[in-house]
């Protein structure tokens, strides 16, 4: 991995299910991986596993939230020697104010936010369905 992120910048992101309550247009971004036409956006991290959003192969249709292994995206080598970059010039932000995350979710970059019940069941309907698909 190209610019891997430095024990300092794992600190400040926050645990697993810290911002759990938080509605995803409000979770921070704190680190940005990417490759070719993938992306992954972190807002959560423990150990080697990180929570965030997902885009493949520039796919914002089966873009999602989800859980992404530090390991695994150490392990990405495309020949002739390319490797997952860690975006070295990212700032913190809101998920809402990143253009590829409002894409793939299709959010209107003006578009009003729902109210705290429906955003929070938007967050736990994106933990639940990753895990009913892994069959954890």
């Amino acid at each position: 991995m190209w610019n891997e992120p430095t024990k300092e910048q794992l600190a400040k992101i926050p645990k697993l299910y810290e911002t759990e309550k938080t509605p995803l247009r409000d979770k921070m971004i704190y680190l940005h991986f990417f490759i070719g036409g993938c992306d992954w956006y972190i807002a959560e991290y423990d150990g080697d596993l990180f929570w965030g959003y997902a885009i493949l192969n520039g796919d914002f249709d089966m873009a999602e939230w989800g859980y992404i292994s530090l390991e695994e995206l150490k392990s990405i080598k495309i020949p002739p020697g390319f490797e997952v970059d860690c975006d070295l010039y990212w700032e913190v932000r809101k998920a809402s104010e990143i253009e590829k995350i409002r894409m793939g979710n299709h959010w209107s970059e003006t578009e009003e936010p729902k109210n705290d019940s429906s955003r929070k069941e938007e967050t736990d309907d994106a933990r639940i369905g990753y895990c009913n698909r892994r069959n954890y």
